[in-house]
């Protein structure tokens, strides 16, 4: 009878934790509701260049790897299959319908070491900068090959179209 006191006490601050945490993030979601959703890949592909499985890390907001983005699946960490097509980068994760990113979308690409959560050893995350609508954002892929991280790196800075010229530059002054 002496602990029952306690023990309640602590299951209501636990209970009143994970309440604050469901509305933290029940807001995150509401204040992201903007968010265009990702291209669905279409059924019919060319032949992959490239396949690599791994682990879905986050979609963050561009250049905040702290704020990420919890709309449209992207959301949690998950198995992933990231497959490299003409169409651009088919980016299946467990649980989720595969989505397309298109050349033109791709901001470039390259590796990270820590993104919200997850820190790795140096350069042990792909970084995928891309286009969701108009907002720019970074996904995260953790490939534990380093080859087929380094192979993916390669096949989606070919995809990348070339940034346009600077009409300022070339101009003397």
């Amino acid at each position: 009878m002496d602990r029952l006191l306690p023990t309640l006490i602590i299951a209501l601050v636990i209970l009143g934790v994970f309440a604050l945490m469901l509305h933290g993030w029940a807001s995150r979601r509401r204040r992201q509701s903007g968010v265009a959703r990702p291209v669905p890949a279409p059924e019919e592909l060319g032949a992959a260049s490239l396949v690599v499985d791994g682990w879905y890390v986050a979609t963050t907001v561009a250049d905040e790897p702290l704020e990420r983005i919890a709309v449209h699946g992207l959301g949690f960490r998950a198995r992933a299959t990231a497959s490299v097509h003409p169409e651009g980068l088919v980016l299946t994760v467990r649980g989720q319908h595969p989505i397309l990113i298109e050349p033109a979308a791709l901001r470039g690409a390259g590796r990270a070491t820590w993104a919200i959560d997850r820190v790795v050893e140096r350069d042990g995350l792909v970084l995928i900068g891309w286009m969701l609508g108009a907002s720019p954002v970074d996904s995260y892929l953790r490939i534990p090959e380093a080859a087929d991280a380094a192979a993916l790196v390669a096949a989606l800075q070919a995809l990348t179209p070339a940034p346009a010229p600077d009409p300022a530059e070339g101009i003397a002054s």
